[in-house]
């Protein structure tokens, strides 16, 4: 009972901090989730947790969702997740994280560059960063980090922003937890175990909207670089780990 305890405690905050910046929760709870359920069960459980978090997002922002940018990232983004689930067992993650790790940092100087020079994606480019974006979902645990600067650079920001990254997000986990269940790893207490943390995830998201109402947009573009310092660190800890 202590252990759901604690995953439930850090659900929630990772559900509030996921719910300002639109993405980082499973980078907080993934060493919770390995600890506690071992890391064969952790990455089905978080995925379960991620469907219902990103859900939780669409609910709280849903009158600012860009749905033809959502429509773009998701058409190529589901099949490639999909594809990426069924590689996930085949392919070395090793370095993968060493090369998300440093494409996250690298992204901090390149965003600003970029937003200086005013540069905007267009929906066909939007729909080519979800199928590269989308395969690696279905591979590694989070590439929320990699979505922050595609739809960013397509010219959302705060609400808008943490919409439809979810409602994109949303439709690429349920693509692979499907796939998951198909092939076998996703068993009913796993998926009961997912749905309970992600419980946590979506309290704490609204709780997080409160924050981003009040939040000016210069201080949401400061959360959103140190999450992927953060996240890019992480991951090459990971690696050499």
């Amino acid at each position: 009972m202590a252990a759901y305890l604690f995953v439930l405690a850090v659900g929630l905050l990772a559900g509030m901090i996921s719910g300002v910046i639109g993405t980082g929760s499973s980078i907080m709870l993934l060493p919770v989730l390995v600890y506690n359920f071992g890391p064969k069960q952790a990455v089905p459980i978080m995925a379960v947790a991620a469907v219902m978090a990103n859900l939780s997002r669409v609910m709280a922002w849903w009158r600012v969702v860009d749905w033809r940018a959502f429509a773009a990232y998701s058409v190529t983004g589901v099949p490639a997740a999909i594809l990426g689930a069924r590689t996930l067992l085949r392919l070395p993650s090793h370095w993968i994280e060493v090369g998300l790790g440093a494409f996250f940092i690298a992204m901090v100087p390149v965003r600003h560059w970029l937003r200086r020079r005013n540069f905007k994606l267009r929906l066909w480019q939007l729909s080519l960063c979800g199928a590269g974006i989308g395969y690696l979902t279905g591979i590694v645990l989070s590439t929320g980090p990699l979505s922050v600067p595609a739809f960013t650079s397509y010219g959302l920001a705060k609400g808008a922003f943490l919409s439809t990254e979810a409602a994109s997000s949303l439709a690429l986990y349920v693509s692979k937890v499907l796939t998951f269940r198909e092939m076998g790893a996703m068993p009913l207490d796993v998926f009961l175990q997912g749905l309970l943390v992600g419980a946590s995830l979506i309290a704490g998201t609204f709780v997080g909207k409160a924050f981003v109402m009040k939040m000016s947009e210069r201080h949401h573009q400061l959360l959103l670089d140190v999450l992927l310092i953060a996240s890019g660190i992480s991951l090459l800890w990971a690696a050499v780990g």
